[in-house]
């Protein structure tokens, strides 16, 4: 995994004491790496792998139920991923007013009270309110919660620990296709309450192993390397950008529709949806390792290429099976990529800005907000094309099948764009620097 600082080098005792003399003579010792590395991946946990993909199994249920209709339960699972965009857009904000202890904490709390609130079907206003809220917090959460914790760890744990963070996308995804079956045996509000209570047990969990601010954080570390690839505003990040946007648009049908087209789609009821998802969380959990390891031998571009290759053929491919075993296949292969993929952009951002953490920081913040403004557009999108073609998802997978091809070219379009020269540095797990075109 790339360093959030992009520096082979702990900085020294002597060196915090001195760049934390603004704010007091000795800072307290933070918490132990260990966890500082559980915090984060807790929150992301909390606030997108529960917040926001324990709401597909739960999808049809709620129609069953008959809280809400079909269409409005595709509409309501949007608000999640319009609140994303939202707190992606607050966060630099948010951290700057609370500092990144304080807001990544809050979130945790709001996302467990947005769960809570969810288990009680006053109106689909209400409803579509704190999945809004929930979706806000997990944007606040994404952009701010690598940055609060790899620059705090020595060298030699960073790589580990970004795809232990990332890999608390993958666990909130399998947790909620493991425990939502469980938990719906007592009843659709049951579930919602048991989902926040354990939000609510890891948010008091991690309260206190967030590490402490230090203003060498954001400061370039002595050993840094020199930058090489270009700036935030540079034209090969630009093209990231779109490209993980076109990513994202990809990712939402299977995200939002899977557990809802194996239990209505092919006629084989709750249980099985369940299964799938439970499947398609197995692939989310080993996601960020495999693709963070593949990033780290070939590169994070030609990863990037690979994986949303190999994706696409599979989501093209679901959109033809009819039988469970492939379509349980294909989930496990789909499931790696949502939470696989986002290390792996992080890595490509340090490979184009691999000096200063600020500029880093500012990078990924635009790539989790094209991200997200593309889940945002894209779920209302999919949610209307849902309505409009009787509820055909085989439509949808196309469509997604669709945005991964042009991320492909648009992927394959930056190879022949420099930025700023032409190499762009790489930083790999182990701390050292080396140019790739």
């Amino acid at each position: 995994m790339a360093r959030a600082d992009g520096s082979g080098h702990a900085p020294t005792r002597h060196t915090r004491a001195e760049s934390g003399h603004t704010h007091m003579n000795a800072a307290p010792p933070g918490p132990a790496p260990w966890r500082a590395i559980a915090a984060g991946a807790s929150a992301s946990f909390v606030g997108i792998g529960l917040a926001r993909f324990a709401y597909t199994p739960l999808l049809p249920e709620l129609i069953n139920a008959h809280w809400f209709s079909p269409s409005a339960v595709a509409y309501l699972g949007a608000a999640n991923l319009a609140g994303y965009l939202l707190g992606a857009l607050a966060a630099r904000r948010v951290a700057r007013r609370l500092g990144d202890r304080r807001a990544l904490r809050w979130m945790m709390a709001l996302a467990t009270v947005g769960l809570l609130a969810c288990s009680v079907p006053v109106s689909a206003v209400w409803f579509f309110a704190w999945r809004l809220v929930s979706g806000v917090a997990g944007g606040v959460i994404m952009v701010r919660v690598a940055g609060a914790v790899l620059p705090h760890l020595r060298g030699e744990r960073r790589g580990l620990a970004g795809g232990a963070i990332f890999a608390g996308l993958g666990l909130g995804i399998a947790a909620s296709g493991t425990l939502v079956p469980l938990l719906l045996t007592a009843g659709l509000s049951s579930a919602w309450i048991g989902l926040a209570a354990l939000s609510a047990l890891l948010t008091v969990l991690s309260w206190h192993g967030w590490p402490t601010p230090r203003a060498s954080a954001a400061a370039t570390p002595s050993g840094a390397a020199p930058r090489e690839g270009g700036s935030a505003g540079s034209p090969r990040l630009a093209l990231l950008l779109v490209q993980y946007a076109l990513i994202s648009m990809g990712l939402v049908p299977a995200m939002s529709f899977l557990a809802d087209f194996v239990s209505r789609g092919l006629g084989r009821g709750s249980g099985s949806g369940s299964m799938v998802w439970i499947v398609y969380g197995l692939g989310a959990l080993v996601g960020p390792t495999l693709y963070g390891l593949l990033g780290d031998r070939l590169g994070f571009a030609r990863a990037l290429l690979l994986i949303t290759l190999v994706q696409t053929g599979a989501l093209i491919t679901l959109a033809f099976v009819h039988d469970l075993p492939e379509v349980a296949v294909l989930s496990a292969v789909i499931g790696s990529f949502p939470p696989g993929v986002v290390p792996v952009v992080l890595g490509r951002v340090h490979e184009l800005v691999p000096a200063r953490t600020e500029e880093q920081s500012t990078a990924w913040g635009q790539a989790t907000v094209a991200g997200a403004l593309s889940l945002a557009v894209s779920a209302y999108l999919y949610s209307y094309v849902f309505d409009l073609t009787g509820q055909n998802h085989r439509v949808l997978f196309l469509i997604g099948g669709g945005a991964l091809v042009l991320a492909l070219l648009t992927g394959l379009a930056t190879r022949f764009v420099h930025s700023g020269g032409d190499h762009t540095a790489r930083v790999t797990a182990s701390g050292r620097v080396t140019t790739a075109g």
